[in-house]
């Protein structure tokens, strides 16, 4: 037999091997692909593919954006970055699953369709202004700008969507939990990220003190330019922590706690806060290492989010909603406080203002009633309702 031959033998064996599993995907799923309206009664084994889908994309996306923060910290922005192609492969999943959502009312009632049709649309909106805000104002380095913020306010929508369809569709037991759960890390992770620019930001001035900057020359030097002055410690300052000290503190305790909060109420178990802030502590710190041995910034690990966690499972010992809102606002406000200052003192952390501690209490009172009516007028604490998920329906 001829080399040539062989060769072409073998590279047809690997095409089967390839297209045999998406031809088989492929009728698996056409069947499924029919108009219908939201609602409709799902297939188990449908259900838990979308929902699977869901769970990918989102890891992807924070896999992108843990990376994202790290290298804009180091390098001037590029359009195609790495961190940028991981995320635009999670939003390509997220398309294709709004679509299917969309088009056949598989998975999703009403509500959970337009939440997540509402964000993906507010994301790929603010995607060409993200683009455009670069290109005429330069860096990528303000976590805390109108177009980033639409981005995490699209993704919020999309998230809430997703756990809107899950819990009304998923049977009850151990998986239904497990997987709110994770779409509440995914939520947190999505809230938490204009933090990560203090957080960053702490290590990057104490990274310029030791005379070793992390970022490198060309983007110290686009910073100066673009701020006006020269390259000197006040620029890595302004460059690093460009916003007032008080807003670290007053969102972890408010946005940050609100997350923890509605988890809790909606996944129903006992220290399922501390179990979600737990976790996403400890993913940042597995990525902590990987990104220093990588030769890529490092941040601040919220440690204190743990304990603010705590206190938001203690406070639900309470039983009367207004009573435990209030008494937990205060509960958590106290522990996030004492605990960030305690990382502050023994760790890193960003700077602390200890005086913003009752407008921290007074917001996220106000969000915790807010979230207790909600969740009881909404129904989102009992027997779920509104799609179905059937082990023996058929398309």
């Amino acid at each position: 037999m001829k080399p040539e031959s062989s060769a072409k033998q073998s590279t047809g064996r690997m095409t089967g091997w390839a297209v045999r599993p998406l031809k088989s995907a492929a009728a698996w799923a056409l069947p499924y692909w029919t108009r219908g309206e939201p609602g409709r009664e799902t297939p188990s084994d449908l259900f838990r593919v979308l929902y699977l889908g869901w769970v990918i994309a989102m890891t992807l996306k924070v896999l992108g954006s843990s990376w994202d923060v790290s290298w804009h910290f180091k390098w001037l922005r590029d359009d195609l970055a790495p961190p940028h192609l991981i995320n635009s492969v999670g939003t390509a999943i997220v398309v294709a699953l709004t679509i299917v959502h969309g088009y056949t009312g598989y998975g999703v009632d009403r509500t959970a369709l337009r939440l997540i049709q509402t964000g993906t649309g507010v994301f790929l909106v603010a995607v060409p202004l993200d683009l455009i805000n670069h290109r005429v104002n330069g860096l990528d380095i303000t976590s805390w700008s109108p177009s980033h913020m639409l981005l995490y306010i699209g993704t919020a929508f999309m998230i809430a969507g997703v756990i809107r369809g899950w819990f009304t569709g998923a049977p009850e037991g151990s998986r239904r939990s497990l997987v709110l759960g994770a779409l509440f890390l995914f939520c947190l992770e999505n809230t938490w990220f204009p933090s990560q620019h203090q957080e960053y930001g702490v290590f990057g001035i104490h990274a310029w003190d030791r005379g070793e900057p992390e970022a490198e020359p060309i983007l110290l030097q686009f910073a100066a330019d673009q701020m006006g002055r020269a390259v000197d410690r006040d620029m890595v300052v302004a460059f690093s922590l460009p916003v007032p000290d008080f807003l670290y503190p007053v969102y972890a305790t408010v946005a940050g706690v609100a997350v923890l909060v509605l988890a809790r109420m909606m996944i129903g178990r006992a220290w399922s806060a501390t179990l979600i802030a737990a976790a996403y502590v400890a993913y940042r710190m597995v990525i902590w290492p990987l990104l220093a041995v990588a030769d890529f910034p490092v941040s601040a690990v919220p440690f204190f989010l743990v304990g603010a966690a705590v206190c938001v499972d203690l406070a639900f010992q309470i039983k009367v909603p207004v009573v435990r809102a209030l008494a937990g606002a205060a509960l958590v406000t106290g522990g996030s406080y004492l605990a960030l200052y305690a990382q502050h003192t023994l760790l890193d952390s960003p700077p602390l203002m200890p005086a913003s501690a009752p407008v921290a209490f007074g917001l996220l009172a106000v969000v915790w009633l807010g979230g207790e009516w909600f969740v009881q007028r909404y129904n989102l604490k009992g027997q779920p309702t509104g799609a179905r998920v059937s082990a023996t329906a058929t398309p």
